[in-house]
């Protein structure tokens, strides 16, 4: 099973609080995050695109940085880590996000990949007057369909003659090509977005589900499975987890208790706003999925919380559910988190051995 990271791009990661680590996304500390998932053999790194944050006290993603030129800084000090850049489709045209991911692949010797965001938080949009109506809740996911066609056509062919709805291409040139074979990634948890995922990308990350819960995520991969299945493509889940943890079960339900009690609801209250803003969302969709008001702490994802050897018990777990290529990890202090991961948690991980030896 491949383990991955959701580096930090905006400030206080995914937690909130008030009462969760607080600190400000920088290059240098992303930089340290990724280095040390890659000296203990995570698989992947992938950054988010956020354009704007929550407020509230905490100030909750009020302060971000760039996914495609961090992960670019990112390429030039690794070596063997898979990175994914994220693109708000609304905000760069195909064209120039193939250019741009043709050159972080040389960068990184072919170890580059986008995430797809087909856009629902119009407040982001609107404020840079990029947000084409309410129309676009319907239609995202067409208007993404063409986004990639474009990309895959620039990156497979060198060339684009597309003429769609949103582009148009007029013999659209793109050179140097990628040196390989490009990865696309989206967060479909709808089934239109399901239906998306299965056609046009590699791999579909979605959301784990409750407290120490951690196959509560079979229905999702199933779905995801079955849509996958109508398309005759291997695309499979990469799920969303957070991991607490700390030398007893005890301890780490302290933590977890102590972010809880410090919840920014000025900043939980402007996320509802936002996911509630489109009136055709699907309840099992993203938006209404993250902002769910059971687990809107750290946006409903699954939470692994307990002593070493009781996170790596439920990742194994985990492993088990059928169609789970791989889970994606968050931490709430994402250095010490990756540091107990890679010492006292990944050894003890079953699904992790052949992975492990193949590294060392």
């Amino acid at each position: 099973m491949d383990i991955g990271v959701f580096i930090p791009i905006g400030n206080n990661g995914w937690l909130i609080s008030t009462t969760s680590p607080q600190y400000m996304p920088t290059f240098e500390l992303n930089k340290q995050i990724v280095l040390k998932a890659e000296h203990y053999g995570l698989d992947f790194a992938l950054s988010m695109i956020k354009l704007r944050g929550f407020g509230g006290k905490s100030e909750f993603w009020d302060h971000n940085l760039e996914s495609f030129t961090l992960m670019a800084g990112l390429a030039a000090v690794t070596e063997r880590i898979q990175l994914y850049a994220t693109v708000a489709v609304l905000t760069i045209p195909p064209a120039i996000v193939a250019r741009m991911a043709s050159t972080i692949d040389s960068i990184s010797d072919g170890r580059f990949g986008i995430n797809i965001v087909s856009g629902w938080a119009k407040d982001e949009y609107e404020q840079m007057g990029l947000w084409p109506g309410e129309a676009h809740f319907a239609k995202r996911y067409d208007y993404s369909t063409e986004y990639v066609t474009v990309l895959r056509e620039l990156w497979e062919k060198g060339s684009s003659d597309f003429k769609g709805e949103y582009f148009q291409m007029t013999d659209c040139k793109l050179s140097p090509r990628p040196q390989a074979d490009m990865k696309l990634v989206c967060a479909g948890q709808s089934p239109r977005g399901m239906e998306f995922g299965a056609t046009y990308c590699d791999y579909n990350f979605t959301l784990g589900k409750g407290v120490n819960t951690p196959t509560a995520h079979s229905p999702t991969n199933l779905a995801m499975r079955a849509a996958a299945a109508k398309t005759g493509r291997d695309v499979g889940n990469y799920v969303l987890m957070m991991v607490i943890a700390d030398e007893t079960d005890e301890a780490a339900m302290a933590k977890w208790r102590h972010y809880n009690e410090g919840a920014d609801m000025g900043a939980l209250a402007w996320m509802s706003g936002q996911a509630n803003a489109d009136p055709n969302a699907a309840e099992g969709g993203t938006a209404k999925a993250i902002s769910a008001p059971e687990g809107a702490i750290n946006f409903n994802m699954g939470t692994l919380v307990g002593s070493y050897a009781s996170v790596a018990r439920m990742l194994d777990e985990a492993a088990t559910v059928p169609a789970t290529k791989g889970i994606m990890l968050t931490f709430d202090d994402f250095l010490i988190g990756l540091e107990q991961f890679g010492q006292r948690i990944q050894p003890l991980m079953k699904s992790r051995q052949g992975k492990l030896k193949a590294v060392a």
